[in-house]
């Protein structure tokens, strides 16, 4: 397998030539589903497990594998297994908040060139959740586009074009239909050599029938839309990473009900950036755009000039990563309190010990 077809480049191979990696190879995961994973390399396709070591260093979740990741393996191609000793540094590294009341970082995939924003033109259509979406790709460091899915099932697209390039400044976006082949052709510009395209977006927006039409045969799972509400089902369970035939990468991921953002800051100003534009002009350099005299936001939505959905939706998002700060916040001073009295009662059992 060529690994440079599966997206290597000088930014992996320096991090290789820094470490010693006697009797190891790199590998690239294409597949993790409750820590067995999949990778590919110059051995081809193993199925892997993480080390011991690797399993007591990591701190944290987020320093597991995930798909997309370059890794140092030890290899057993006559048994089809292999080893992961190491992962490798990301190039970028979409995340989100996990699911439930935990706040914790959930890595999505890794070392994406492209994401494909996916968002059917029917039931699901919902600028809000694009924005909350671009927010993230932008601050994971990888190129958003957006996927403007299910053209065959919208009567009135043209319509929506204003308010879709109004909460997507500086981003391509595209009208297709899987169904009928309808503007795939433009997505080749994105897919090559080399490069890693993942697809994001909720349940049954077509993702999974859009890699089936690029890789040219069904490999993923699809389901017909419900006819009660006009939506699509859940097809996709766990993230997975496909060889295009012509070279490239594309990355499926399960439709996500809740995406909350992780540690977004610049990539929610990155989403919004015409409102850093504007807040030049505040009165106050510390603006919030809430009540403020002088604030030139909020004279844009007097003015008709800036939609206020859009402000509000800023708003909202800016507060849930707040909130989250102050959660990681709180959670590091627990972990903090519990090792000090980890400390004090070692330091008591040897003083008994001591007699």
């Amino acid at each position: 397998m060529d690994l440079n077809v599966l997206g290597w480049n000088d930014f992996f191979e320096e991090s290789w030539k820094a470490h010693d990696r006697h009797a190891l190879e790199p590998g690239r995961v294409i597949e993790e589903q409750k820590e067995a994973y999949r990778v590919v390399g110059a051995s081809g396709e193993l199925a892997a497990e993480i080390t011991g070591r690797l399993r007591y260093a990591a701190l944290e979740r987020s320093d597991f594998p995930a798909v997309g990741d370059w890794v140092a393996m030890e290899a057993f191609p006559e048994e089809g297994k292999a080893l992961i000793h190491l992962v490798l540094p990301r190039r970028t590294k979409l995340s989100r908040k996990a699911a439930g009341d935990r706040t914790v970082e959930q890595i999505l995939v890794t070392n994406v060139d492209t994401a494909f924003v996916v968002m059917s033109l029917n039931a699901d259509f919902n600028l809000r959740r694009l924005e909350r979406y671009l927010g993230a790709v932008w601050q994971s460091g990888a190129q958003p586009v957006v996927l403007l899915s299910k053209a065959d099932l919208c009567g009135d697209r043209e319509a929506l074009g204003p308010d879709v390039a109004e909460a997507t400044p500086g981003v391509n976006s595209h009208v297709l239909s899987a169904y009928t082949g309808e503007g795939l052709e433009a997505l080749e510009a994105y897919i090559g050599p080399g490069r890693t395209v993942v697809l994001l977006g909720s349940s049954g927006v077509g993702k999974s029938t859009i890699i089936n039409r690029l890789l040219g045969s069904e490999t993923q799972k699809t389901l017909e839309i419900r006819s009660a509400d006009d939506r699509g089902r859940h097809a996709t369970t766990y993230r997975r990473l496909f060889l295009m035939p012509s070279g490239g990468v594309l990355i499926d991921t399960p439709g996500m009900r809740e995406f909350e953002a992780w540690d977004a800051e610049t990539g929610l100003e990155d989403a919004f950036d015409e409102l850093a534009a504007i807040s030049a002009n505040c009165r106050f350099r510390d603006c919030t755009h809430e009540t403020e005299p002088g604030c030139a936001v909020l004279a844009g939505v007097a003015g008709g000039t800036l939609d206020p959905d859009r402000l509000a939706n800023y708003r909202k998002l800016k507060r849930e990563l707040q909130y989250q700060e102050l959660r990681r916040d709180a959670a590091a001073q627990a972990e903090q309190k519990r090792l000090r009295k980890q400390i004090q009662r070692a330091h008591r059992q040897r003083y008994k010990l001591k007699g």
